[in-house]
This record gives structure tokens, sequence and C-alpha cells, in this order.
């Protein structure tokens, strides 16, 4: 899609945003798929507020995808302590 669409197409956002999801919602998600998914959302978090705006409805969604992968990962990495 990032090829065909580009980086900045809604289709490619959401589909990054779904792939990012998988790596921090599989319940034995390694430290290093947690952290590809942070930097995953955060990357296209930006992207999206930059071409769509930040009332729009991906924008909204990307923030709280965030919020829950920054969670998961600083519970792994309490957990890894």
């Amino acid at each position: 899609a990032r090829r065909i669409l580009g980086e900045s197409d809604r289709i490619t956002l959401t589909m990054r945003k779904i792939f990012a999801e998988a790596l921090y919602l599989i319940p034995d998600a390694t430290l290093d798929d947690l952290r590809e998914a942070v930097a995953t959302l955060e990357e296209i978090e930006q992207t999206a507020r930059r071409v769509l705006g930040g009332a729009h409805p991906l924008v909204r969604s990307l923030e709280g995808s965030m919020r829950l992968s920054r969670e998961a990962h600083r519970a792994r990495e309490a957990s890894n302590a």
C-alpha cells in the first residue's frame, strides 16, 4: 500500500495502524514488538495529523492506540526489570 498509494494516504495509514495494533495486542509480544508498535504509531500519528487534521477520526483513534501501546511497553519493561 505504501508503494502504490503513498505514505500519506488514509488507507496506508490505517493499514499501518492495524499492523502496529496487532504487535502490541499479542499477549506474548516481545519488547522489540512493543517498541516497533510505539514507533510506528508515533510516526503515522504525525503524518495523519499533518495530512488529515487533528480532528479527524483516524487521528483520534491513533492517539488512543499510542496511549495503549505505550502502556503495554511500560508494563513489559517493568516486568523484565
